[in-house]
């Protein structure tokens, strides 16, 4: 048992934020406290996290956040995430407070300004998977890029506790290509949801087959001429938004952010946190809370 290596689970804070929001607030549930703040992510983000950890049972939990819209990505292309629309007023207050409720489990909070949350998951995945399994929590497909045989993926589905696992076996099964291609697919087809157009009129469909046969985006393009009349010339005509794309698409490795393990180990002192779900009113917590004795410091 004692050479049993850890397993460490990397959570897309903003990703189970965002998705336990609008899930109530549909509705209009925010969950209002007596002071007067909104806590409905919160209450569905902690929800989420330890649904997740009861279910996977990592020795070791780490939380990486975006930290603010301005990243490289956004200065390398202006209309960068730029259909996403402003955050509703009853979230703003809930962007700190879930970092101060995340502290409360001692549960580190990892973020970089000009970086998103993927890259700082992708540097620290690929630091730890020597150590480490890694396995990462998000409901962002665009992670998948990031499989390999120590790093898996955890999708989260709709409700709690729904998840689709993946592996790069199964990333293949799904898909046909290995992971890294997953970074080619997008320069091609581009992301509506991010907003950047890889190569007009080159749908899913196409892009993959064309990976299946020349490998990468360098592959198509040495090999333009033997592509048909119609996807020569739509790769021809969108070559620079094709590079660009694919600097867009790419998570980072190597941003400078790491994560101590000794840290992340999961250990909730139950006084501190009971006390942050106090000052907060969040109910009906506690329970999910791994508080058995082998996690407690």
């Amino acid at each position: 048992m004692e050479n049993q290596k850890p397993s460490l689970m990397l959570v897309d804070g903003m990703a189970l934020l965002f998705r336990a929001f609008y899930a109530t607030a549909v509705t209009g549930q925010f969950m209002i406290n007596s002071k007067g703040i909104p806590t409905n992510g919160i209450h569905g983000f902690i929800k989420h996290l330890f649904t997740a950890v009861s279910s996977f049972k990592p020795s070791h939990v780490a939380v990486c956040w975006d930290m603010g819209s301005k990243t490289f990505r956004s200065e390398l292309f202006n209309a960068y995430k730029g259909n996403r629309s402003e955050a509703p007023i009853e979230l703003i207050p809930q962007f700190d407070l879930v970092k101060e409720v995340v502290a409360a489990f001692d549960i580190p909070n990892i973020g970089l300004a000009g970086y998103e949350a993927d890259d700082c998951i992708g540097t620290i995945a690929n630091q730890a998977k020597e150590h480490a399994h890694v396995s990462i929590l998000t409901g962002d497909q665009d992670i998948l890029q990031l499989l390999d045989e120590s790093i898996s993926v955890i999708l989260l589905k709709k409700g709690y506790g729904n998840y689709l696992v993946h592996t790069p076996d199964s990333f293949f099964e799904e898909k046909g290509i290995k992971p890294r291609q997953m970074i080619d697919l997008k320069a091609l087809m581009g992301d509506p949801s991010d907003n950047y157009p890889g190569v007009k009129g080159i749908g899913e469909k196409t892009a993959l087959k064309l990976l299946k046969e020349y490998e990468h985006v360098e592959g198509i393009i040495s090999n333009l001429d033997r592509l048909s009349k119609s996807h020569k010339t739509k790769i021809e005509q969108d070559l620079e938004m094709l590079h660009l794309s694919r600097m867009l698409a790419e998570i980072k490795c190597d941003v400078p952010v790491t994560c101590d393990l000794i840290e992340a180990g999961l250990k909730i002192e139950k006084e501190k946190a009971l006390n942050k779900l106090n000052e907060l009113e969040l109910r009906g917590l506690q329970r999910l809370l791994p508080l058995e004795a082998s996690f407690v410091s």
